[in-house]
C-alpha cells in the first residue's frame, strides 16, 4: 500500500473517530453539559438553539463520512481522490462555519482546518498518480 494511501487511512479514521464522540456528545447533551459549554451563550449568534443539528451533522457525515473513506481507502476506491478531498472540503467548511458561528477561533479549530487541508492537498496527488 503506497504511503499516501496510508496517510489518508490514517487522517480518515482519526478524524471520522474524533468527530464520532464529539457528534455523540452534541446529541446526547443538546444543551452542552457533556462538553461543559452553554449552548444557549456559544450559539447566540447562530441559527441553532442547541447542538442536536450540529452534533447529527459532525457525526453522520464527518464521522461517518471519514471512517467510511478509510475503508474505501484500504480496498483502493478508484473515487477515493475525490472522496477523500470532499470530505477535507466538508471538514474546513464545517470550521469556517463553527468558528463564525460561535464568534470565536481556538487552537482546535486550527489544527482540524489545517487536517482538512491536508487532506485536500494529499487527494490532489491522489489523483493525479
Amino acid at each position: 500500500m503506497k504511503p499516501l494511501n496510508i496517510s489518508l487511512r490514517i487522517i480518515h479514521i482519526l478524524v471520522g473517530i474524533g468527530a464520532l464522540f464529539g457528534g455523540m456528545a452534541g446529541i446526547l447533551s443538546p444543551d452542552g453539559s457533556a462538553v461543559g459549554i452553554s449552548a444557549s451563550e456559544a450559539l447566540k449568534n447562530g441559527p441553532f438553539n442547541d447542538f442536536l443539528i450540529p452534533g447529527i451533522f459532525l457525526f453522520v457525515v464527518i464521522g461517518l463520512g471519514n471512517i467510511s473513506a478509510s475503508v474505501t481507502a484500504k480496498y483502493k476506491n478508484k473515487y477515493q481522490a475525490y472522496i477523500s478531498g470532499c470530505l477535507g472540503i466538508i471538514l474546513c467548511m464545517w470550521i469556517i462555519i463553527q468558528c463564525y458561528m460561535l464568534y470565536t477561533i481556538n487552537v482546535l479549530h486550527i489544527i482540524f482546518f489545517l487536517i482538512g487541508v491536508i487532506q485536500i492537498f494529499l487527494s490532489i496527488i491522489l489523483a493525479r498518480e
